[in-house]
């Protein structure tokens, strides 16, 4: 193995423009990257990161403390080529979830604070599809959810990523001082467009007058995001050891990284195009393509390869009817659904996808990525489906994806091991597989049937509904090699 290039940080004395909900190693590996690169270039100093954890582990923001809130990045380009980065833009970590105990006050005050501060220019997020609380299927707020209702019940107190925002915006709207620009940084649809509804939602239960000023003066961009950061594993942790890394806090992802923007920051923003972050008017196409080809087929290889006992995407990608399935449904159902600027070649983009999956130093686990299906299929499949069943289109992969997700709710794969459906309706699939059995109509029009999930007009398109209970009946008899073989003479 070549040598690592290593990119050590020169110590910058940050000012915090930046406040970031969601401190996970996504965030750690591509938004504190891109911002870390841009001040060691230019100087600049003012675009220093406050990161909060708003889930229940405080072990990670206690961590960075220690370590002076600085850790490494090893970014495999594959196993040959890697180059070790130090991150040092991280100014301040703060915890805001629910620990052991119970509470939830312990750096929440300070967290709010930071917020409605004049300093803080941009607000970002990366808190995962279920973190804004909405109906995938319809994006509505989700009012009848535990932690919304809390919010709403008291708002000075939040415990979800809307509430904070609702709340720090309530507090500088109160004193005078201009917006924060709210930059979700999440895989889904019109992020921004979508985070703007869960928070003005969500203030209109607390005051009309706050949440007209939210929805006229502040600014939501859309973004799109790609990088590969698997959840870190022993291995992982030792191979970086081998590389003289010992750092509980390190991240490892991809070479490949991507950022694309809307530009709208009346508060202004870092330079970020000198790091090749894409400014752009309308992010939209890009993030349709990256969601439906590259998340789409991420969750394709997610639910049939953990169905069949297959751990990596590495594995799953190199499995030859698996990789065919995937580039079929790139090409032939994801990418005729794409409105693309002119110049964009999708042909090229799937091979660089597969290019990818097929990175041999990643371990990205497929039981990661099959984590909290109800949220994103909608904006992986079923949008596409539902668009070419507008036209009496099929979509025969996102059929048998459906049914493979259906019978991966079930808690143990076509081997009979168990595993957890780690899933916000988790106890809903539960009840379904109780109630229905070994009914496997029944089964599917269930699921079909979750208006919260599947589009109302697709689970009536009668051609799709067959489609994923035939794949099903023929997934849970013939396994997956029969199921694809299946698929190949449709």
């Amino acid at each position: 193995m070549r040598a690592p290039q290593r990119i050590e940080t020169t110590p910058t004395s940050g000012h915090i423009g930046i406040v970031h909900l969601g401190l996970g190693a996504f965030h750690r590996a591509h938004q504190a990257v891109y911002l870390e690169r841009y001040r060691q270039r230019s100087g600049d100093g003012e675009w220093g990161v406050c990161s909060a954890n708003l889930r229940s582990s405080v072990g990670l923001v206690d961590g960075l403390r220690a370590a002076g809130q600085r850790y490494h990045v090893a970014e495999y380009a594959d196993s040959d080529s890697i180059t070790l980065r130090e991150i040092g833009v991280i100014e301040e970590t703060l915890f805001s979830g629910c620990d052991s105990a119970g509470s939830w006050a312990r750096d929440r005050e300070t967290l709010l604070a930071r917020m409605a501060s004049a300093d803080t220019r941009i607000v970002t997020l990366t808190v995962t599809e279920k973190g804004y609380f909405l109906n995938p299927a319809s994006g509505e707020l989700r009012v009848d959810d535990p932690m919304i209702i809390g919010d709403i019940a008291s708002p000075q107190q939040p415990r979800t990523a809307p509430g904070l925002l609702v709340e720090a915006l309530a507090r500088r709207h109160e004193a005078g001082i201009a917006p924060f620009t709210v930059l979700s940084c999440d895989n889904m649809p019109d992020n921004g467009k979508r985070t703007r509804q869960a928070v003005v939602q969500l203030a209109e239960h607390r005051d009309p007058v706050l949440a007209n000023w939210i929805a006229n003066e502040v600014s939501f961009p859309c973004s799109m995001v790609d990088r590969i950061v698997p959840a870190m594993t022993d291995d992982d942790f030792e191979r970086l050891a081998a590389l003289d890394i010992t750092d509980p806090n390190a991240v490892v992802c991809e070479a490949f990284t991507q950022w694309v923007v809307e530009d709208n920051f009346p508060q202004g923003r870092p330079d970020w195009e000198a790091e090749g972050v894409e400014m752009v008017a309308d992010v939209a196409p890009f993030e349709t393509m990256k969601l439906r080809m590259l998340n789409g087929s991420h969750s394709l290889l997610a639910y049939l390869g953990a169905l069949a006992g297959i751990e990596t995407v590495f594995e799953g990608v190199n499995h030859t009817k698996l990789r065919a399935l995937l580039r079929r449904y790139m090409l032939e159902e994801a990418a005729p659904t794409l409105d693309m600027p002119e110049g964009i070649d999708l042909d090229a983009y799937a091979d660089s996808l597969l290019a990818r999956f097929a990175n041999d130093s990643l371990r990205h686990r497929l039981q990661q990525i099959a984590m909290d299906g109800s949220q994103k299929l909608p904006q992986r499949w079923l949008s596409g489906a539902l668009k070419r069943s507008a036209t009496r289109q099929a979509s025969p992969c996102v059929a048998l994806g459906m049914a493979a997700w259906i019978r991966y709710t079930a808690g143990d794969d076509l081997l009979g091991n168990r595993y957890t459906v780690d899933d916000p309706l988790a106890k809903r699939f539960a009840e379904l597989h109780q109630a229905h059995g070994s009914d496997t109509s029944a089964l599917v029009a269930a699921y079909l049937a979750m208006d919260d999930v599947v589009p109302n007009a697709l689970a009536a398109y009668k051609a799709f509904a067959q489609a994923v209970l035939t794949a099903y009946q023929t997934l849970t008899q013939d396994g997956l090699n029969g199921a694809l073989a299946a698929l190949e003479r449709n």
